[in-house]
């Protein structure tokens, strides 16, 4: 919830420049990409799938991407945010983190997220 309400404020205050139209289309395409994101970080911890983390990043910011700018910009805050928490946080260190960047960057960038999809993942994912 708290994220959701920064990715507002933080949309919103990005968006002071920009044309209330234009702005307002950001916003919500950062909200659908924030969701998009929560959509596959829930469907990765639903799964509990070996080897399948790289392929719910790659998801997550592919979905949110495909919203437009403000989806693609949500998608690289949290992308972000979450890689540098686990970084310092969690100890699974520098190389797990550059794997889980590329994954976010393939995905946010257009990639297809089935590039990073382990074999046997069941078809609802």
């Amino acid at each position: 919830m708290r994220l959701c309400i920064c990715l507002v404020l933080l949309s919103l205050a990005m968006c002071a420049t920009a044309d209330i139209r234009n702005g307002g289309r950001f916003v919500w395409d950062a909200m659908g990409g924030a969701w998009d994101m929560y959509r596959a970080y829930r469907d990765m911890r639903e799964a509990n799938f070996k080897n399948s983390d790289k392929y719910f990043h790659a998801r997550g910011n592919y979905d949110a991407a495909r919203r437009g700018p403000g989806g693609a910009w949500a998608a690289r805050v949290i992308s972000d945010a979450r890689e540098h928490w686990q970084g310092s946080v969690s100890g699974r260190g520098a190389e797990d983190t550059r794997a889980d960047q590329e994954a976010n960057a393939w995905g946010r960038n257009g990639g297809n997220p089935n590039r990073y999809r382990p074999q046997g993942l069941p078809s609802k994912y």
